[in-house]
């Protein structure tokens, strides 16, 4: 059993599938009924108006409708393109059992527990029939696919055979005058029109299921005796021929299979079974674990059966209907009905070639599977599944080739995949001993030869080897020198097509296909929704490939496409020129002729053939969404504008391409705001300032041109602004235009005229205009404002442009292929675009407005000269922005006559180092250098579970700066930052990046640590402490080489830890004043920190003198004799056993919370004991512990990690991640 598809669902109590589409109908035991895509695997919609358990359903043949019956005694008729029940019919009495349309009339039929079978039109909505004499619950009723009969199987043990032939003359054709006489008597007087034929007995319990033969007069039934039985009839009676035993239940449904000679039934012991019709013996059983089955059905038109059971249900084949094929050269052998066969490309000529013996045993798919050819032998290998894997050998002797009634005795072998290696050697898998045996044309063992992986199947691969296929990977094998050649992981690979000069080959998968070299190097992987069938090599190295309704290309590089789509699935054996042939599922030859011309054009452009991309952009109709997508993606924009009519399309691809002069064309014509302003962009970025300037002028954008011309340091058109702005009434304009242009003057006049009278004085003071001053000030009088002693003034000028005036100077670019080439198609016919592209951009007579001349508002003339601009012209609508248009003699700026020679193609730029450095870096330092702060604090938050990053600001800060390098290229350019690496030699490759060069050393560390421990010998707590805190939060941006700085760098970690635990400890201790026993707990627990020993010495006697001070006379004791221990100088010895010998045997007058029999660690946050065996927490950074409490605060000790965060560990050294 094949399973194509399977469901998880509550009981499938009906199936239908449809005769066209890759749908089937599955009616629920919940009363859903599911509509699913079986090829997709995708549930496409679901009806539920049903109340309760939805036992039948059918799909119409040709109309979209389908029929449901429940347990609400309702008879459903659905429209699942409007997915609404249309109608519903009323008359059964008790739950319906199956529903069915009759392929021709609009009839419905039903059988229901009411013990009737009702006929139904649904044209007319009414029912036109009852069948009535069963006696108990009716199971099922059907028609009959070709004559006018209904069978149907009850509960009462008997199958019944109805003739409905009057219904059909009585609804089809009441034509002449005596039928409709004879009818209406029928129907005054209780005629029926449908009379039980047969009624079968035989079986001796309730019948579930009978069904027709599609042809043959044969009747199959199943019921709760467990047996299945076979009935025959004639014209007048029927009779039962056979029974089939072997189900240990209830058979639920049976039915004929369409194509073979089979009968499929299923039933509630859990299994399917396969009965031989003639032989009338068990074949196959397929069985579940858990799941009872209740329904079969059958495709109308495909090889496909479904079966419905009590979690879903499953769609699966009985036997591969993929023939054996090989080819070579112009000739192909495949398998049909038993013939091996031998077709021609050239002539299309088919001949069959030798009778193949048919397997001794009669279960499935014992057909060949794979057939293998030595084109200089004659020789055909077939191998095939029979007694669990068996070849046999054929050699076609030449003569015969036509005859085809030659039969010999084939030379057979154990081993389900065998495949020719040399010219008379083959390979067979002998997969209990893992080996390859080789065998001459005798069938005699050469050689045996172990294999270096677990292989279940072996493939050709060149004379010699052998693709050997395992679960998850493939691997070349030479059988002579016993080498792998090559290995590939794949998914599991079903079939491998090599190309016709062996240097590429295909793995195909069930959804997925592998490109890879002869020696299995990779190079693309596709993957399909819906199954590869099969695929072929075409001669320009593309490969063709098709999947259950598609014909698909795949380019070397992996990009795919459709060809075309398909009916029926097909397999392919030969692609040539825009033939491709195949073979179909019944094992005919059919040539389909394909158009290729759009794979054949990404091939071109794929290997740059540019000549042939641009014969075919010349020659054909390649045209459409797709082809202008790709070509954008693969980064030919400018190929692409040649395809392209639609202007605002026309105008991004331009912009993407840089071509400047189609982008304004199209701009003209599109002539919108947006447009406009994206062209000035672009054209800024190319420093086309003639352009940026048009594109302004366009869309009246003022103070953009004013800091335009500031740039270029054109101030006569700078001027010109000004004027304009005072035409406007614009104050601001005006004001800014003045500034550009460094006209005091005019800026103390703008100022006076808008009122800022003190603003002007000082602006005309500071600059020296001392006559307006003094004229203002007398204005001023009292107001004059005091301008600061002793302060420097700075004057406001505008700085002077890096160049006057003209475009940037671009790069020479070598034009394209395609520029020249292709302008001559361009949009010859349009003369908008020859007047653009033979422009002259640079034309420095382009002004905004003639200002000598006319201001284009009604007609008002302004002679501006004259000064007789007029400012109480307000009321007339004066000088109102929006009609400000541009002199009718403007022109569109010209390109020169030679700028076709020097297209300016801008260079792409290239990837900032500080880009490169953290692509492929996980080191939290690197990213920081970088400037990447974001992706550093989300690497520190995973690998240490550090929250908060305000300790470590300065530090992230430092690192950026120190990692780049600042040059100052002119006065007024930006700084250039450059990015510092590791390592740098002048004779280092310019394309090869060093990691960066980082401020921060593990060397440092060691400075740092001495500094800190010199703190905590003097007593500088505080110092000590901040020293040891600046060394954890340095340690996360550290980057070092090796493995063993690693291990230091994890061990300075632990010193730092527990010298700031013990630090914090005793700063809280110096704290505590009044509280004398938490001062001893305190000192007491410093002296379980892990310190050097002349600090421990220090912690021990401050402790010991703590407790002897606070009358804890043991502890004391005890801790003079860890000093005594510690090797101490004289002084402090001598202290201690003087308290030694003062405690003797005294207790402790107080209760301290310390035992120093009992191994603890101290929390760092409440600095109280957490013993061994009780439960804590711990700072995934630094490693210090905590009562559970403190879950999820930020960890006191390192001021960093939230505590009992996930993290998966500190990570500085490139080398943990290799």
């Amino acid at each position: 059993m094949l399973t194509k598809f399977e469901t998880k669902s509550n009981r499938v109590k009906g199936l239908s599938f449809h005769s066209k589409r890759p749908w089937i109908l599955a009616s629920l035991h919940s009363g859903v009924i599911q509509l699913w895509d079986y090829r997709m695997g995708t549930l496409i919609d679901r009806f539920d108006e049903h109340d309760g358990p939805v036992r039948g359903v059918h799909f119409h043949k040709s109309q979209p409708l389908f029929v449901s019956g429940g347990d609400d005694y309702k008879i459903k008729v659905w429209n699942y393109k409007t997915h609404r029940c249309l109608f519903t019919l009323l008359g059964h009495l008790d739950y319906i059992r199956t529903v069915q349309f009759h392929d021709e009339y609009p009839w419905i039929v039903s059988a229901s527990d009411d013990q009737t079978i009702r006929i139904w039109n649904w044209q007319s909505r009414t029912c036109i029939s009852v069948l009535t004499g069963h006696n108990h619950y009716v199971m099922c009723a059907s028609f009959h696919p070709k004559e006018d009969l209904v069978v149907s199987a009850s509960l009462d043990q008997t199958v019944r055979v109805w003739d409905i032939g009057a219904l059909r003359k009585k609804t089809v054709s009441p034509a002449d005058d005596i039928l409709r006489l004879s009818q209406m008597n029928t129907d005054l007087f209780g005629g029926v029109d449908a009379v039980v034929k047969y009624v079968l007995e035989g079986h001796d319990r309730g019948v579930n299921w009978a069904s027709f033969h599609p042809s043959l007069p044969l009747i199959v039934s199943g019921a709760d005796d467990r047996q299945v039985k076979l009935w025959r009839m004639n014209d007048t009676k029927a009779w039962e021929v056979d029974t089939l035993r072997g189900h240990m239940n209830n058979v639920s449904c049976v039915m004929f299979h369409a194509k073979q000679d089979i009968i499929v039934s299923n039933s509630e012991d859990k299994s399917i079974r396969i009965w031989d019709a003639t032989k009338r013996t068990g074949i196959q059983t397929f069985r579940r674990e858990h799941d009872r089955f209740w329904i079969l059905t059958a495709h109308p038109e495909m090889n496909l059966l479904a079966a419905g059971h009590d979690s879903g249900m499953i769609v699966f084949k009985l036997e591969r209907e993929r023939p054996a094929f090989s080819v070579s050269g112009d000739t192909l052998f495949y398998v049909k009905d038993r013939f091996l066969r031998f077709y021609e490309f050239s002539s299309q000529k088919d001949n069959q070639v030798v009778p193949i013996r048919r397997p001794g045993s009669v279960s499935l798919n014992q057909g060949p599977r794979t057939l293998s050819y030595s084109p200089t032998e004659n020789a055909v290998l077939l191998c095939s599944d029979v007694d669990g894997g068996s070849y046999e050998l054929y050699v076609v002797p030449k003569e015969s080739a036509g005859r085809g009634d030659y039969m010999q005795e084939a030379k057979k072998g154990a081993g389900g995949s065998a495949v020719f290696v040399a010219r008379n050697r083959f390979a067979v898998l002998d997969k209990s001993n893992n080996q390859a045996l080789v065998k001459n044309l005798k069938n005699e063992i050469v050689k045996k030869s172990p294999l270096p992986i677990a292989t279940d199947a072996i493939f050709y691969a060149g004379t010699g080897n052998l693709l050997c296929r395992a679960e998850d990977r493939v691997v070349i094998f030479d059988l002579q020198q016993r080498l792998i050649l090559g290995e590939l992981q794949t998914p599991s690979v079903k079939y491998i097509v090599w190309s016709s000069d062996m240097e590429s080959v295909a793995l195909l998968s069930k959804h997925a296909i592998v490109i890879a070299s002869k020696k299995l190097v990779h190079r693309c992987t596709l993957h399909e929704t819906i199954r590869v069938k099969s695929g072929a090599w075409d001669e320009n190295g593309v490969f063709l490939y098709t999947t259950l309704n598609h014909i698909k290309y795949c380019l070397p590089n992996g990009d795919s496409g459709i060809v075309r789509t398909l009916d029926v699935p097909v397999y392919i054996t030969k692609v040539s020129g825009s033939n491709i042939y195949c073979l179909d599922r019944d094992g005919r030859n059919r040539v389909i002729s394909i158009d290729a011309t759009e794979y054949i054009f990404k091939l071109a452009l794929l290997r740059k053939r540019y000549d042939h991309v641009m014969s075919m952009i010349r020659n054909s109709q390649l045209c459409g969404q797709a082809v202008i997508a790709y070509l954008q993606q693969k980064g030919f924009p400018e190929v692409a504008l040649h395809f392209v009519k639609d202007e605002r399309t026309r105008f991004n691809l331009a912009l993407e391409s840089g071509n400047i002069q189609i982008a304004v064309a199209s701009a003209r014509e599109i002539d919108e705001k947006d447009y406009w302003y994206r062209l000035g962009i672009e054209a800024l970025r190319q420093g086309n300032t003639s352009i940026v300037e048009y594109a302004y002028q366009r869309t009246k954008n003022f103070e953009r041109l004013s800091f335009l011309y500031l740039v270029t340091g054109n101030m006569e058109k700078l001027s010109k602004m000004l004027r304009i702005a005072e035409i406007k009434n614009d104050v601001m304009g005006q004001f800014h235009n003045a500034m550009y242009l460094g006209d005091i003057e005019e800026r103390v006049k703008i100022l006076e005229n808008a009122g800022h009278l003190p603003l002007a004085y000082v602006t005309a003071a500071t600059h020296g205009l001392t006559e307006v001053a003094d004229r203002l000030a007398a204005e001023l009088g009292d107001n004059v404002p005091s301008i600061p002693e002793g302060k420097l003034s700075s004057l406001l000028m505008p700085p002077r442009p890096l160049m006057c005036s003209g475009d940037w100077p671009l790069l020479r670019v070598m034009r394209g292929i395609f520029e020249g080439g292709l302008d001559s198609l361009g949009r010859a016919g349009n003369e908008e675009e020859e007047e653009a592209s033979g422009a002259d951009w640079g034309d420095e007579d382009l002004d905004i407005v003639d200002a000598e001349g006319v201001i284009q508002n009604g007609d008002i003339v302004a002679e501006i000269e004259d000064g007789e601009a007029n400012e109480e012209n307000d009321e007339e609508g004066g000088w109102d922005l929006e009609d400000l248009e541009l002199p009718p003699d403007v022109e569109t700026p010209k390109a020169n006559p030679n700028a076709r020679s020097s297209l300016f193609v801008a260079p792409t730029p290239g990837m900032p180092v500080s880009q490169i450095w953290i692509q492929k870096s996980s080191l939290a330092g690197e990213h920081v250098a970088a400037g990447n702060f974001d992706t550093a604090m989300r690497l520190l938050g995973r690998q240490l579970g550090i929250k908060n990053f305000a300790p470590l600001r300065p530090l992230f800060m430092d690192l950026c700066m120190g990692s780049h390098t600042y040059l100052c290229a002119f006065a007024t350019a930006p700084v250039i930052s450059t990015a510092v690496e590791k390592g740098w030699s002048e004779s280092a490759s310019p394309n090869v990046r060093g990691p960066p060069a980082l401020v921060f050393k593990f060397s440092q560390m060691d400075e740092k640590l001495k500094a800190a421990y010199r703190a905590t010998t003097e007593g500088k707590f505080p110092e000590a402490l901040r020293q040891f805190l600046s060394i954890l939060h340095t340690i996360p941006l550290m980057v070092v080489d090796s493995r063993r700085e690693v291990d230091e760098v994890k061990e300075l970690i632990e010193i730092a830890r527990e010298y700031v635990l013990g630090l914090k400890i005793e700063v809280k201790r110096k704290e505590m004043k009044d509280n004398v026993i938490r001062q001893q707990e305190l000192a007491a627990y410093f002296t379980n920190c892990k310190l050097q020993k002349i600090h421990m010495r220090l912690v021990l006697a401050s402790a010991m003198s703590s407790c002897y001070r606070g009358g804890s006379f043991a502890t004391a004791a005890n801790f003079a004799r860890m000093l005594l221990e510690n090797g101490p100088p004289e002084a402090q010895a001598k202290k201690a056993r003087q308290v030694l010998q003062a405690c003797g045997d005294k207790k402790d007058t107080n209760q301290v919370n310390y035992d120093f029999r009992n191994p603890f660690v101290v929390c760092g946050a409440t600095f109280v004991p957490i013993y061994r065996g009780q439960k804590d927490v711990s700072c995934p950074y630094c490693g210090a512990r905590f009562v559970p409490t403190i879950e999820g605060q930020i960890c006191a000790v390192c001021e960093l990690a939230v505590v009992g965060a996930d993290a998966s560990g500190l990570l500085c050294s490139p080398t943990q991640t290799r």
